[in-house]
């Protein structure tokens, strides 16, 4: 199934979509009420689940209302985890833009990206342009924790994933590079958008098995496969969890493959009017313009 956090006349829904099914549900109506996705996610059962499925057969449709797709989760509870340069050639092509991205990684590199707000779809990345010259896209699959987690073993790992989301993890490049670590670069206002939705773990068995793409403009920029990730998403979770709970509600994204701006000779950055479209196979779409 697909979640969906959506907003009407400054008020916020949580609805839920199924494959091969036009309709889409609002929770409240169909007397499932839940504060926002957190809270769905810290109370996610085997019931809650069966009550949502039974929707598809007897729910109250959304008929007549016009609704605005939000990130599923607007306003994470802590910073997102990342994996950086988790495909190989994207590493190539860092290396060849900057020598601070060229260096040996005999373990999976790890980093946190600030979200005061994550934009959802069809809505707008800031361009910083007082503070950045160098503004970079990154499609990336990202996996939301379930259930808190410690000590995850490899071959259960994806038993703790609530379901899947795109995040473009959006770079300012001047300041990744000015900097020994990528903090401040990758977590101005706005540089985390996220969406269209949440697909549950269950329509998404082995999340090494989907292509990734990224347009700008139009243009086919990324175009690659989660089975191209050096470190898979179960592998993250299970180091992730040895000595660090991860909590329900978190989101790991999972790194980008090659073709962001950086890639390019010259390179091709972000400029105010782009079009972004990160598309993700199984999830769907997430586009953003540049303002």
């Amino acid at each position: 199934m697909r979640l969906y956090t959506l907003k009407s006349n400054c008020k916020y829904e949580l609805a839920v979509s199924f494959c091969g099914n036009d309709n889409m549900y609002l929770l409240r109506e169909n007397g499932l009420d839940f504060v926002d996705m957190q809270n769905l996610i810290e109370s996610w059962s085997p019931e809650i689940a069966q009550k949502l499925e039974a929707l598809k057969d007897s729910g109250i449709s959304i008929k007549d209302k016009e609704f605005h797709v939000c990130a599923p989760i607007m306003k994470p509870r802590q910073d997102i985890i990342c994996l950086g340069i988790n495909y190989e050639e994207h590493a190539t092509e860092s290396a060849s833009f900057s020598e601070k991205f060229a260096c040996e990684r005999p373990k999976t590199i790890y980093f946190s990206k600030r979200c005061n707000y994550a934009p959802g779809t069809g809505e707008t990345i800031p361009a910083h342009e007082d503070i950045v010259n160098s503004l970079d896209y990154e499609v990336e699959l990202a996996a939301i924790i379930g259930k808190d987690t410690r000590s995850a073993s490899i071959e259960n790992a994806l038993d703790y994933i609530f379901g899947y989301t795109i995040i473009n993890d959006v770079s300012a490049r001047n300041l990744q590079t000015a900097h020994t670590q990528w903090y401040l670069g990758k977590s101005l206002d706005g540089f985390a958008p996220m969406g269209p939705c949440i697909v549950t773990a269950d329509e998404i068995p082995d999340p090494q098995t989907l292509s990734i793409k990224c347009f700008v403009n139009n243009e086919l920029r990324q175009n690659s496969h989660t089975s191209q990730q050096i470190q898979t998403v179960a592998g993250a979770i299970s180091e992730l969890s040895q000595g660090m709970t991860l909590q329900a509600g978190t989101i790991i994204a999972t790194g980008t493959p090659a073709g962001v701006g950086l890639g390019f000779q010259p390179p091709k950055f972000l400029k105010k009017g782009d079009d972004i479209r990160c598309e993700i196979e199984k999830i769907g779409i997430l586009e953003n313009k540049v303002l």
